[in-house]
């Protein structure tokens, strides 16, 4: 009996004790509540501060900005308002002091820019406007030049060739890039470009084609390296029938090995080689030659 009466006093010191613990730590929870509490109105007495330090800055009064306040106003939507007007003045970056006097200098560059601009514009304008001109002027001298060059071309072709065709065609129809086709006809040939030619067909094409030119705009003299040396005879003959018309507006400086050319020259300058290495100058005049003959 004792025993359980010793076993009974135990469980309620147990008992006790349990009590005891739960009430320290409800007085614990109880502290901490409180501190964080103190600690939660230290903050809210801060930051009241901070913003009466604020508003005093803006030269606000406080009791009017509360009197001013919406009835429905709430602090939580305030406060977000307020996060989000944070936000967008963080995206702001950091205020630059100097951005008054970079905007006024950036002004000043962008009206001298802005009037550089137009100049650059009304000059750009200018140029194209002379370049439409040059390209016209250009393509209407280049037709009537390939027009005239044409025409003196078939004219000198049957003279060279002792009969047949030829002309010069266009190929495209921008005159500034189109290209130049030369179409010849030789006495029995057909029409054809001039790779169809012979090489002596094409020496004579191009004969009648340089002469051409010559005739549109003659110049002092023209100088001639063997064109005859691929001709036959009869060709040379048309050759030298055409130099001698040509002769009257435009003096011939020509080198040739071939007889009949040679007896057309009026003054005949040959060279020779009596010694190795040795060249010597022979110089003719034939119309003097010829004076001389006659004389004697």
């Amino acid at each position: 009996q004792a025993k359980q009466q010793i076993d009974r006093v135990e469980q309620e010191m147990q008992a006790f004790l349990n009590q005891r613990r739960t009430a320290e730590t409800n007085i614990q929870s109880t502290r901490e509540t409180l501190e964080a509490k103190r600690l939660r109105q230290q903050e809210l007495m801060t930051r009241q501060s901070t913003v009466q330090e604020q508003i005093k800055e803006t030269d606000f009064v406080l009791d009017t900005l509360i009197e001013n306040l919406p009835e429905e106003a709430n602090g939580s939507d305030w406060m977000e308002r307020l996060e989000r007007v944070g936000v967008r003045i963080n995206r702001l970056g950091p205020i630059n002091l100097a951005a008054i006097t970079e905007f006024e200098e950036l002004s000043e560059r962008k009206v001298y820019l802005d009037a550089q601009f137009t100049d650059l514009e009304d000059a750009l304008n200018t140029l194209i406007e002379a370049i439409r001109k040059i390209d016209k002027e250009t393509k209407q001298c280049f037709k009537e030049t390939f027009d005239k060059v044409n025409e003196f071309f078939k004219s000198y072709f049957p003279k060279v060739f002792g009969g047949g065709t030829a002309y010069l065609e266009l190929i495209g129809e921008d005159l500034l890039d189109a290209g130049v086709a030369l179409m010849a006809k030789p006495p029995g040939k057909k029409v054809g470009n001039i790779h169809q030619l012979s090489g002596g067909e094409k020496t004579l094409t191009a004969i009648a084609l340089v002469f051409s030119l010559f005739q549109l705009n003659p110049a002092p003299f023209c100088v001639l390296d063997e064109v005859d040396a691929p001709l036959d005879d009869t060709n040379v003959g048309h050759f030298c029938n055409l130099v001698k018309e040509m002769s009257e507006k435009v003096q011939f400086i020509f080198v040739s090995h071939n007889k009949e050319t040679i007896e057309m020259a009026t003054h005949l300058v040959g060279i020779t080689m009596q010694e190795p290495g040795v060249s010597r100058v022979v110089s003719v005049d034939i119309d003097s030659a010829i004076g001389m003959v006659g004389t004697s």
